[in-house]
């Protein structure tokens, strides 16, 4: 059941991830021409700037499939770690995006420009509207990747929530600063979020032990089992995020019969069980025996 469970949610982000692909693709074109019939820097800039969410949506789609190929000779884990490749390639992306929309905004607060605010009005509430939407359809999404993307759509919902704001505004008054000023505010705030998502991602790739996981109390639980004496060669990291490998070599005491090996090593998967390890290994040693490792 959880196997299948877990191909449905797979499933189910891919679909997201294609849908916002597709929406954002469109969307982008869409918005060159507007930029270029308003007179809108800010547009145009935001069309940059989706254009680089497009390529990184794409990217996401085609990484979150490669991520759910089953293990082969290559790969023995299989292809879930893909899927931060995904999320590593975003956020550098939505990184350097940001940076754009920054040194664009500096320009026009220097020298400020006039625009067709009511075109804008239009084209913002298209924005909120469409980006919304996909926003909305990722944000429930549990891997990193689609984390990252769905950060990527909530950044073009507040640009064009700012868009819309300053456009009405322009629409009654000359106060042409505002558009910079604001976008420089909503990707200062967007940058914070995705360099700590980045944090995050490059955590799990120097296989960081995961922060659902608590190490000293899964030794102290094992250290309770009947027959065990000690652990060592304790290693937990994750695949992507959500799945976990967990490793450990267990020193076992007083053991006379076969049953109690038996019995001991029951009990310690029991207790890996209550966590989300994907595969767990489990070394058992004797009390004549000396671990090559610890040589």
């Amino acid at each position: 059941m959880a196997h299948n469970h877990d191909h449905q949610h797979h499933h189910h982000s891919g679909d997201n991830l294609r849908l916002a692909f597709f929406l954002n693709l469109g969307f982008t074109i869409l918005e060159i021409f507007g930029g270029l019939y308003t007179n809108s820097v800010a547009i145009l800039s935001d069309a940059i700037h989706d254009l680089g969410d497009s390529l990184s949506l794409g990217s996401a789609w085609y990484l979150d499939r490669k991520s759910r190929q089953q293990a082969d000779k290559k790969f023995s884990f299989g292809y879930q770690r893909f899927s931060l490749l995904g999320a590593l390639i975003n956020s550098l992306v939505l990184i350097g995006g940001s940076i754009y929309v920054i040194t664009e905004a500096v320009g026009r607060l220097m020298d400020p420009e006039p625009s067709d605010a009511g075109g804008m009005v239009v084209f913002a509430i298209i924005g909120i509207t469409v980006n919304g939407y996909a926003a909305w359809k990722l944000s429930g999404g549990k891997s990193l990747n689609e984390k990252v993307v769905s950060w990527h759509l909530l950044e073009d919902v507040l640009g064009w929530v700012a868009v819309l704001i300053v456009a009405v505004i322009l629409y009654f008054t000359d106060l042409y600063y505002l558009d910079p000023a604001l976008s420089l505010l909503i990707t200062a705030y967007i940058l914070w979020n995705v360099l700590r998502r980045l944090k995050e991602t490059l955590y799990i790739f120097l296989q960081g032990i995961p922060d659902d996981i608590n190490l000293q109390q899964i030794e102290e639980k094992l250290l309770q089992v009947q027959h065990v004496h000690s652990l060592h060669h304790t290693h937990v990291w994750s695949l992507e995020g959500e799945h976990h490998v967990f490793t450990t070599h267990v020193k076992l005491k007083e053991i006379a019969k076969f049953e109690q090996l038996l019995e001991a090593k029951k009990n310690i998967k029991s207790i890996l069980r209550e966590y989300p390890f994907k595969h767990y290994t489990i070394e058992t040693e004797l009390d004549a025996e000396t671990c090559d490792l610890c040589q």
